[in-house]
């Protein structure tokens, strides 16, 4: 139960914000495309921080990168 808290915390704290991203995720809406797209610029949302909304890049973004753990 302890993988799922997470969730539940995200789904209290933007309820709005959740349920629309599981609607878009279960209806496989892309987010690069029109409507959906020039909706989300009108929020003022660009397509990097949907990409990576922890402003993080991973690598050079031209596949898998591997990492070493120790």
């Amino acid at each position: 139960m302890d993988e799922l808290q997470p969730i539940f915390q995200e789904l209290i704290s933007h309820p709005l914000a959740f349920m629309g991203g599981l609607t878009s995720g279960l209806l496989r809406l892309n987010l690069d495309e029109d409507p959906l797209k020039s909706w989300l610029q009108d929020q003022g949302v660009s397509s990097e921080s949907i990409a990576n909304p922890d402003g993080s890049t991973n690598g050079n973004g031209k596949g898998p990168q591997s990492i070493e753990i120790e």
